[in-house]
Protein backbone atom coordinates (compact mmCIF):
# COMPACT_ATOMS: atom_id res chain seq x y z
CA UNK A 1 0.00 0.00 0.00
CA UNK A 2 1.25 3.31 -0.79
CA UNK A 3 0.78 5.49 2.43
CA UNK A 4 2.19 8.84 2.99
CA UNK A 5 1.59 11.62 5.58
CA UNK A 6 1.76 14.92 4.96
CA UNK A 7 2.33 17.16 8.13
CA UNK A 8 2.38 20.58 9.56
CA UNK A 9 0.98 22.38 6.31
CA UNK A 10 -1.14 25.19 6.04
CA UNK A 11 -3.79 23.48 4.15
CA UNK A 12 -5.78 25.77 2.04
CA UNK A 13 -9.60 24.77 1.10
CA UNK A 14 -12.58 26.19 0.63
CA UNK A 15 -11.93 29.95 1.52
CA UNK A 16 -9.84 28.61 4.65
CA UNK A 17 -6.12 28.05 5.67
CA UNK A 18 -5.68 25.77 8.18
CA UNK A 19 -2.57 23.96 9.86
CA UNK A 20 -3.03 20.35 9.97
CA UNK A 21 -1.75 16.91 8.39
CA UNK A 22 -3.32 14.96 5.60
CA UNK A 23 -3.11 10.96 4.97
CA UNK A 24 -3.05 9.14 1.71
CA UNK A 25 -3.35 5.74 1.49
CA UNK A 26 -3.07 4.80 -2.37
CA UNK A 27 -4.85 7.18 -4.61
CA UNK A 28 -7.13 9.10 -1.85
CA UNK A 29 -7.05 11.52 0.99
CA UNK A 30 -8.13 9.30 3.60
CA UNK A 31 -7.72 11.64 6.58
CA UNK A 32 -7.53 15.40 7.49
CA UNK A 33 -6.71 16.34 11.28
CA UNK A 34 -4.88 18.62 13.00
CA UNK A 35 -2.51 15.94 14.13
CA UNK A 36 -2.21 12.50 12.59
CA UNK A 37 0.07 9.66 13.86
CA UNK A 38 1.82 7.31 11.43
CA UNK A 39 -0.09 4.33 11.28
CA UNK A 40 2.63 2.05 9.81
CA UNK A 41 6.37 1.93 9.25
CA UNK A 42 5.82 1.73 5.54
CA UNK A 43 4.46 5.12 5.61
CA UNK A 44 6.35 8.15 4.29
CA UNK A 45 6.64 11.18 6.08
CA UNK A 46 6.79 14.45 4.71
CA UNK A 47 7.14 17.58 6.79
CA UNK A 48 5.72 20.32 5.38
CA UNK A 49 5.92 22.63 7.94
CA UNK A 50 5.78 26.53 6.72
CA UNK A 51 4.51 25.28 3.21
CA UNK A 52 1.14 25.55 1.96
CA UNK A 53 -0.58 22.47 1.07
CA UNK A 54 -3.12 23.13 -2.23
CA UNK A 55 -4.81 21.00 -4.58
CA UNK A 56 -3.46 20.68 -7.84
CA UNK A 57 -4.20 22.46 -10.39
CA UNK A 58 -7.26 21.81 -13.37
CA UNK A 59 -5.78 23.99 -16.15
CA UNK A 60 -8.80 23.92 -18.13
CA UNK A 61 -7.50 25.31 -21.72
CA UNK A 62 -3.98 23.89 -22.72
CA UNK A 63 -2.76 23.15 -26.17
CA UNK A 64 -0.11 19.68 -25.76
CA UNK A 65 -0.03 19.35 -29.62
CA UNK A 66 -0.55 15.76 -30.24
CA UNK A 67 -1.08 13.90 -32.51
CA UNK A 68 0.56 15.97 -35.32
CA UNK A 69 2.21 18.74 -33.72
CA UNK A 70 4.62 16.95 -31.52
CA UNK A 71 7.45 18.83 -32.78
CA UNK A 72 6.29 21.74 -30.48
CA UNK A 73 5.39 19.24 -27.60
CA UNK A 74 3.43 16.40 -26.65
CA UNK A 75 1.57 14.23 -24.31
CA UNK A 76 4.25 13.58 -22.10
CA UNK A 77 6.05 16.82 -22.20
CA UNK A 78 3.67 18.68 -21.32
CA UNK A 79 2.40 17.24 -18.68
CA UNK A 80 5.51 16.33 -17.16
CA UNK A 81 6.10 20.17 -17.09
CA UNK A 82 2.38 20.63 -15.72
CA UNK A 83 3.51 18.78 -12.90
CA UNK A 84 6.28 20.22 -12.23
CA UNK A 85 4.30 23.55 -12.01
CA UNK A 86 1.37 21.93 -9.58
CA UNK A 87 -0.87 21.59 -12.59
CA UNK A 88 -2.16 18.00 -11.59
CA UNK A 89 -5.72 17.60 -14.58
CA UNK A 90 -5.82 19.52 -17.58
CA UNK A 91 -8.57 19.83 -20.82
CA UNK A 92 -6.83 19.88 -24.22
CA UNK A 93 -8.04 21.34 -27.11
CA UNK A 94 -8.99 19.95 -30.44
CA UNK A 95 -6.94 21.47 -33.39
CA UNK A 96 -4.63 19.30 -33.15
CA UNK A 97 -3.78 17.37 -36.78
CA UNK A 98 -5.98 15.94 -37.08
CA UNK A 99 -8.81 18.25 -35.46
CA UNK A 100 -10.53 16.07 -32.65
CA UNK A 101 -13.74 16.37 -34.70
CA UNK A 102 -15.06 12.58 -34.98
CA UNK A 103 -15.61 10.57 -31.99
CA UNK A 104 -12.55 8.50 -33.34
CA UNK A 105 -9.80 10.94 -33.52
CA UNK A 106 -11.27 12.05 -29.77
CA UNK A 107 -10.40 8.63 -28.65
CA UNK A 108 -7.41 7.74 -30.10
CA UNK A 109 -6.10 11.06 -27.91
CA UNK A 110 -7.55 9.56 -24.98
CA UNK A 111 -5.20 6.23 -25.76
CA UNK A 112 -2.52 8.20 -26.35
CA UNK A 113 -2.66 10.13 -22.83
CA UNK A 114 -3.38 6.66 -20.80
CA UNK A 115 -0.51 5.50 -22.06
CA UNK A 116 2.16 8.57 -21.42
CA UNK A 117 0.73 11.51 -19.40
CA UNK A 118 1.98 12.04 -15.93
CA UNK A 119 -1.13 14.34 -15.16
CA UNK A 120 -4.79 13.62 -15.00
CA UNK A 121 -6.49 14.32 -18.39
CA UNK A 122 -9.35 14.97 -20.77
CA UNK A 123 -9.96 16.22 -24.17
CA UNK A 124 -12.50 18.78 -25.78
CA UNK A 125 -14.73 17.26 -28.57
CA UNK A 126 -14.36 19.84 -31.86
CA UNK A 127 -17.23 21.47 -33.53
CA UNK A 128 -16.78 22.25 -37.05
CA UNK A 129 -19.62 24.05 -39.56
CA UNK A 130 -20.22 20.73 -40.72
CA UNK A 131 -20.17 17.95 -38.03
CA UNK A 132 -22.98 18.13 -35.26
CA UNK A 133 -24.49 14.40 -35.83
CA UNK A 134 -20.50 14.05 -34.21
CA UNK A 135 -20.73 16.56 -31.73
CA UNK A 136 -24.02 14.94 -30.25
CA UNK A 137 -22.15 11.57 -30.15
CA UNK A 138 -20.23 13.01 -27.44
CA UNK A 139 -20.24 10.94 -23.52
CA UNK A 140 -21.22 13.52 -21.06
CA UNK A 141 -19.34 11.32 -18.74
CA UNK A 142 -16.20 11.37 -19.62
CA UNK A 143 -15.35 14.22 -21.93
CA UNK A 144 -14.93 17.70 -20.82
CA UNK A 145 -17.43 19.48 -22.87
CA UNK A 146 -17.50 20.80 -26.69
CA UNK A 147 -15.09 23.58 -27.86
CA UNK A 148 -15.72 26.41 -30.95
CA UNK A 149 -13.74 28.42 -32.34
CA UNK A 150 -15.74 31.94 -33.11
CA UNK A 151 -11.91 33.23 -34.21
CA UNK A 152 -8.95 31.47 -36.07
CA UNK A 153 -6.71 29.71 -34.86
CA UNK A 154 -3.95 26.64 -34.78
CA UNK A 155 -5.74 24.62 -37.46
CA UNK A 156 -8.79 25.24 -39.51
CA UNK A 157 -11.70 24.92 -37.01
CA UNK A 158 -13.43 28.57 -37.30
CA UNK A 159 -17.04 27.94 -36.71
CA UNK A 160 -18.78 31.03 -38.88
CA UNK A 161 -22.29 29.64 -39.67
CA UNK A 162 -24.77 31.08 -37.37
CA UNK A 163 -27.23 28.89 -38.15
CA UNK A 164 -24.93 25.94 -37.24
CA UNK A 165 -23.95 27.54 -34.47
CA UNK A 166 -27.44 28.05 -32.99
CA UNK A 167 -28.01 24.28 -33.65
CA UNK A 168 -25.14 23.46 -31.72
CA UNK A 169 -26.40 25.32 -29.09
CA UNK A 170 -29.38 23.91 -28.46
CA UNK A 171 -28.72 20.66 -28.98
CA UNK A 172 -26.72 19.75 -26.69
CA UNK A 173 -26.78 20.06 -22.73
CA UNK A 174 -22.93 19.66 -22.60
CA UNK A 175 -20.17 22.59 -21.57
CA UNK A 176 -19.67 24.68 -24.66
CA UNK A 177 -16.52 26.59 -24.16
CA UNK A 178 -15.66 29.22 -26.99
CA UNK A 179 -12.54 31.36 -28.58
CA UNK A 180 -13.91 34.70 -29.19
CA UNK A 181 -12.79 36.70 -31.51
CA UNK A 182 -14.91 38.66 -34.47
CA UNK A 183 -12.93 37.09 -37.62
CA UNK A 184 -14.38 40.06 -40.21
CA UNK A 185 -13.25 42.93 -37.64
CA UNK A 186 -9.78 41.09 -37.44
CA UNK A 187 -9.26 41.05 -41.18
CA UNK A 188 -10.12 44.38 -41.81
CA UNK A 189 -7.96 45.86 -38.93
CA UNK A 190 -5.11 43.39 -40.65
CA UNK A 191 -5.86 45.43 -44.19
CA UNK A 192 -5.27 48.76 -42.47
CA UNK A 193 -1.56 47.98 -41.19
CA UNK A 194 -1.15 45.97 -44.24
CA UNK A 195 -1.89 49.45 -46.74
CA UNK A 196 1.34 51.10 -44.00
CA UNK A 197 3.58 48.68 -43.34
CA UNK A 198 2.74 45.90 -46.28
CA UNK A 199 4.43 42.54 -44.79
CA UNK A 200 6.53 44.09 -41.69
CA UNK A 201 3.65 44.97 -39.64
CA UNK A 202 5.37 45.62 -35.79
CA UNK A 203 4.35 42.74 -33.53
CA UNK A 204 3.26 46.44 -31.17
CA UNK A 205 -0.11 46.79 -33.37
CA UNK A 206 -0.94 42.46 -32.74
CA UNK A 207 -3.46 44.16 -29.79
CA UNK A 208 -4.90 46.66 -32.83
CA UNK A 209 -5.42 44.15 -34.62
CA UNK A 210 -6.74 41.61 -32.64
CA UNK A 211 -8.38 44.47 -31.43
CA UNK A 212 -10.90 44.90 -28.49
CA UNK A 213 -13.83 45.46 -30.30
CA UNK A 214 -13.16 41.99 -31.99
CA UNK A 215 -13.62 40.37 -28.56
CA UNK A 216 -16.31 41.94 -27.80
CA UNK A 217 -18.18 41.57 -30.87
CA UNK A 218 -17.92 38.06 -30.48
CA UNK A 219 -18.28 37.04 -26.72
CA UNK A 220 -21.11 39.29 -26.94
CA UNK A 221 -23.15 37.40 -29.61
CA UNK A 222 -21.83 34.23 -28.39
CA UNK A 223 -23.27 35.05 -24.89
CA UNK A 224 -26.63 36.21 -26.47
CA UNK A 225 -26.61 33.34 -28.30
CA UNK A 226 -26.60 31.33 -25.32
CA UNK A 227 -29.22 33.33 -23.74
CA UNK A 228 -31.37 32.37 -26.42
CA UNK A 229 -31.15 28.67 -26.55
CA UNK A 230 -30.77 27.98 -22.54
CA UNK A 231 -27.27 26.56 -23.50
CA UNK A 232 -24.11 26.22 -20.50
CA UNK A 233 -21.67 28.34 -22.00
CA UNK A 234 -18.14 28.96 -21.23
CA UNK A 235 -16.03 31.86 -22.25
CA UNK A 236 -11.97 31.05 -22.49
CA UNK A 237 -9.48 33.63 -22.27
CA UNK A 238 -11.13 37.07 -21.85
CA UNK A 239 -9.01 39.92 -22.90
CA UNK A 240 -10.34 43.04 -22.40
CA UNK A 241 -12.04 45.79 -20.27
CA UNK A 242 -15.25 45.98 -22.17
CA UNK A 243 -15.94 42.14 -22.32
CA UNK A 244 -16.35 42.02 -18.15
CA UNK A 245 -19.87 43.84 -18.43
CA UNK A 246 -21.20 40.84 -20.00
CA UNK A 247 -20.56 38.50 -16.85
CA UNK A 248 -22.05 38.72 -13.35
CA UNK A 249 -21.21 38.30 -9.99
CA UNK A 250 -24.78 38.35 -8.80
CA UNK A 251 -25.42 34.71 -8.38
CA UNK A 252 -23.39 31.54 -6.76
CA UNK A 253 -21.30 29.70 -9.44
CA UNK A 254 -23.33 26.43 -9.19
CA UNK A 255 -26.76 28.60 -10.80
CA UNK A 256 -24.40 30.27 -13.68
CA UNK A 257 -25.42 29.28 -16.98
CA UNK A 258 -22.08 31.86 -18.46
CA UNK A 259 -19.15 31.52 -16.98
CA UNK A 260 -15.77 32.97 -18.05
CA UNK A 261 -12.30 32.27 -17.60
CA UNK A 262 -8.98 34.10 -17.89
CA UNK A 263 -5.54 33.40 -18.35
CA UNK A 264 -1.75 34.28 -16.67
CA UNK A 265 -0.81 35.88 -19.79
CA UNK A 266 -3.32 38.42 -20.05
CA UNK A 267 -2.84 39.10 -15.53
CA UNK A 268 0.74 39.45 -16.26
CA UNK A 269 1.48 41.00 -19.36
CA UNK A 270 0.33 43.99 -20.98
CA UNK A 271 1.13 45.65 -24.65
CA UNK A 272 3.97 47.50 -23.51
CA UNK A 273 5.97 44.74 -23.14
CA UNK A 274 6.07 43.79 -26.79
CA UNK A 275 8.99 46.01 -27.26
CA UNK A 276 11.07 43.53 -25.28
CA UNK A 277 8.87 39.89 -25.44
CA UNK A 278 8.06 40.81 -29.16
CA UNK A 279 6.62 37.49 -30.50
CA UNK A 280 6.91 35.17 -27.54
CA UNK A 281 3.76 37.19 -26.07
CA UNK A 282 1.86 37.25 -29.34
CA UNK A 283 -1.24 35.27 -28.59
CA UNK A 284 -4.83 34.67 -29.81
CA UNK A 285 -6.71 36.85 -28.03
CA UNK A 286 -4.08 39.53 -27.66
CA UNK A 287 -2.44 40.58 -24.85
CA UNK A 288 -3.87 44.13 -24.57
CA UNK A 289 -3.32 47.37 -22.43
CA UNK A 290 -2.81 48.75 -18.98
CA UNK A 291 -6.00 49.22 -18.61
CA UNK A 292 -7.29 45.78 -19.83
CA UNK A 293 -5.06 43.83 -17.23
CA UNK A 294 -6.44 46.36 -14.41
CA UNK A 295 -9.83 44.91 -15.19
CA UNK A 296 -9.37 41.74 -15.63
CA UNK A 297 -8.18 41.59 -12.07
CA UNK A 298 -10.98 43.78 -11.41
CA UNK A 299 -13.30 40.91 -12.18
CA UNK A 300 -11.12 38.21 -11.21
CA UNK A 301 -11.42 39.27 -7.49
CA UNK A 302 -15.31 40.17 -7.96
CA UNK A 303 -16.47 36.68 -9.16
CA UNK A 304 -17.22 37.81 -12.79
CA UNK A 305 -14.44 36.02 -13.94
CA UNK A 306 -14.49 32.15 -12.46
CA UNK A 307 -11.48 30.37 -13.87
CA UNK A 308 -7.68 31.18 -13.88
CA UNK A 309 -6.13 28.88 -16.86
CA UNK A 310 -2.74 29.04 -19.16
CA UNK A 311 -4.05 28.54 -22.81
CA UNK A 312 -0.84 26.46 -22.87
CA UNK A 313 0.26 26.39 -26.51
CA UNK A 314 3.98 25.90 -27.15
CA UNK A 315 5.83 26.67 -30.44
CA UNK A 316 9.30 26.13 -30.92
CA UNK A 317 11.56 29.43 -30.68
CA UNK A 318 12.41 29.46 -34.89
CA UNK A 319 8.82 29.56 -35.38
CA UNK A 320 7.91 32.63 -33.01
CA UNK A 321 11.53 34.25 -34.44
CA UNK A 322 9.81 34.43 -37.41
CA UNK A 323 8.60 38.18 -38.32
CA UNK A 324 4.96 38.98 -37.11
CA UNK A 325 3.10 37.85 -39.87
CA UNK A 326 4.13 34.37 -39.86
CA UNK A 327 4.89 34.19 -35.81
CA UNK A 328 2.35 31.41 -34.63
CA UNK A 329 0.55 33.09 -31.90
CA UNK A 330 0.56 30.69 -28.03
CA UNK A 331 2.93 30.09 -25.92
CA UNK A 332 4.26 27.97 -23.22
CA UNK A 333 2.61 28.51 -19.54
CA UNK A 334 1.93 25.24 -17.23
CA UNK A 335 5.35 25.28 -15.49
CA UNK A 336 5.17 28.45 -14.18
CA UNK A 337 1.28 29.30 -14.40
CA UNK A 338 0.46 28.41 -10.64
CA UNK A 339 4.27 30.43 -9.25
CA UNK A 340 2.95 33.50 -11.04
CA UNK A 341 -0.20 33.51 -9.17
CA UNK A 342 1.83 33.18 -5.94
CA UNK A 343 3.70 36.29 -7.46
CA UNK A 344 0.81 38.22 -7.40
CA UNK A 345 -0.10 37.07 -4.13
CA UNK A 346 3.00 38.43 -2.47
CA UNK A 347 2.77 41.83 -4.11
CA UNK A 348 -0.92 41.99 -2.57
CA UNK A 349 -3.07 41.70 -5.45
CA UNK A 350 -5.04 37.86 -4.55
CA UNK A 351 -5.19 36.09 -1.19
CA UNK A 352 -4.06 32.45 -1.77
CA UNK A 353 -7.56 31.15 -1.14
CA UNK A 354 -8.62 33.24 -4.28
CA UNK A 355 -5.63 30.83 -6.36
CA UNK A 356 -7.20 27.78 -5.42
CA UNK A 357 -10.76 28.78 -5.97
CA UNK A 358 -9.77 30.27 -8.98
CA UNK A 359 -7.65 26.83 -10.13
CA UNK A 360 -8.90 24.17 -8.36
CA UNK A 361 -11.86 24.52 -6.85
CA UNK A 362 -13.97 26.13 -9.61
CA UNK A 363 -13.02 24.29 -12.99
CA UNK A 364 -13.98 21.30 -10.92
CA UNK A 365 -17.36 22.58 -10.08
CA UNK A 366 -17.86 24.05 -13.15
CA UNK A 367 -16.93 20.83 -15.53
CA UNK A 368 -18.47 18.82 -12.26
CA UNK A 369 -15.00 16.71 -12.56
CA UNK A 370 -15.11 13.44 -10.04
CA UNK A 371 -13.45 13.65 -6.74
CA UNK A 372 -10.69 16.71 -7.56
CA UNK A 373 -10.20 20.12 -7.05
CA UNK A 374 -10.42 19.82 -3.12
CA UNK A 375 -8.43 19.04 -0.20
CA UNK A 376 -11.08 16.59 1.23
CA UNK A 377 -11.21 13.17 2.51
CA UNK A 378 -12.50 10.73 -0.15
CA UNK A 379 -10.84 12.97 -2.95
CA UNK A 380 -8.22 11.91 -4.95
CA UNK A 381 -4.61 12.90 -3.51
CA UNK A 382 -3.86 16.15 -6.23
CA UNK A 383 -1.73 18.06 -4.14
CA UNK A 384 0.96 20.69 -4.46
CA UNK A 385 3.26 21.76 -1.73
CA UNK A 386 4.04 25.56 -2.28
CA UNK A 387 6.99 26.93 -0.31
CA UNK A 388 6.14 30.63 -0.35
CA UNK A 389 9.62 31.76 0.31
CA UNK A 390 12.04 30.37 -1.87
CA UNK A 391 13.18 31.68 -4.68
CA UNK A 392 14.61 30.62 -8.43
CA UNK A 393 15.33 31.67 -11.38
CA UNK A 394 13.47 30.28 -14.66
CA UNK A 395 16.36 29.41 -17.28
CA UNK A 396 17.00 27.08 -19.99
CA UNK A 397 18.24 24.53 -17.61
CA UNK A 398 15.55 23.82 -15.48
CA UNK A 399 12.38 25.40 -18.69
CA UNK A 400 10.82 21.68 -19.27
CA UNK A 401 8.29 22.29 -22.32
CA UNK A 402 9.91 20.73 -25.42
CA UNK A 403 10.06 23.97 -27.55
CA UNK A 404 12.54 24.90 -24.49
CA UNK A 405 11.85 28.52 -23.97
CA UNK A 406 9.64 30.61 -21.54
CA UNK A 407 8.45 34.18 -21.57
CA UNK A 408 9.36 34.01 -17.78
CA UNK A 409 12.41 33.32 -18.80
CA UNK A 410 15.18 35.23 -16.18
CA UNK A 411 12.79 36.17 -14.04
CA UNK A 412 12.87 35.36 -10.32
CA UNK A 413 9.66 34.31 -8.70
CA UNK A 414 9.75 34.11 -4.83
CA UNK A 415 8.09 30.79 -4.44
CA UNK A 416 8.60 27.43 -5.72
CA UNK A 417 6.54 24.14 -6.15
CA UNK A 418 8.49 21.48 -3.78
CA UNK A 419 6.31 18.52 -4.20
CA UNK A 420 3.19 17.23 -6.73
CA UNK A 421 1.06 14.00 -5.95
CA UNK A 422 -0.80 12.89 -9.01
CA UNK A 423 -4.07 9.95 -7.69
CA UNK A 424 -1.06 10.24 -4.21
CA UNK A 425 1.83 9.10 -6.02
CA UNK A 426 4.84 11.69 -5.32
CA UNK A 427 5.88 12.84 -9.36
CA UNK A 428 7.63 15.96 -8.71
CA UNK A 429 9.93 16.56 -5.89
CA UNK A 430 12.26 19.64 -6.38
CA UNK A 431 12.73 20.64 -9.70
CA UNK A 432 12.88 16.41 -10.11
CA UNK A 433 10.00 14.93 -12.12
CA UNK A 434 9.94 11.08 -11.50
CA UNK A 435 9.26 9.01 -14.04
CA UNK A 436 5.98 7.97 -12.80
CA UNK A 437 3.11 8.18 -15.35
CA UNK A 438 -0.03 7.93 -13.73
CA UNK A 439 -2.15 10.25 -14.90
CA UNK A 440 -6.35 9.32 -14.85
CA UNK A 441 -9.08 9.79 -17.75
CA UNK A 442 -11.20 12.73 -15.57
CA UNK A 443 -14.83 11.86 -15.29
CA UNK A 444 -17.70 13.86 -14.98
CA UNK A 445 -20.71 13.90 -12.31
CA UNK A 446 -23.13 14.59 -15.55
Amino acid sequence: MNRILIKNAKIVNEGTIFQGDVLIENEFIVEIAPMISAKSSDCKIIDAEGNYLIPGAIDDQVHFREPGLTHKGDIASESRAAVAGGITSFIEQPNTIPNAVTQEILEEKYQIASQSSYANYSFMMGATNDNLEEVLKTNPKNVAGIKIFLGSSTGNMLVDNEATLEKIFSSTDMLIAVHCEDEQTIKNNLEIYKEQYGEDIPVQFHHLIRSAEACYLSSSKAIALAKKTGARLHVFHLSTAKEMDLFTNKIPLEEKKITAEVCVHHLWFTNEDYDTKGNLIKWNPAVKTANDRKALWEALLDDRIDVIATDHAPHTLEEKQQSYLKAPSGGPLVQHAVVALFEAHLQGKISVEKIVEKMAHNPAKIFKIEKRGFVKEGFYADLVIVNPGLPWSVNKSNILYKCGWSPFEDFTFKSRITHTFVNGQLVYNNFKVKEIRCGKRLLFNR
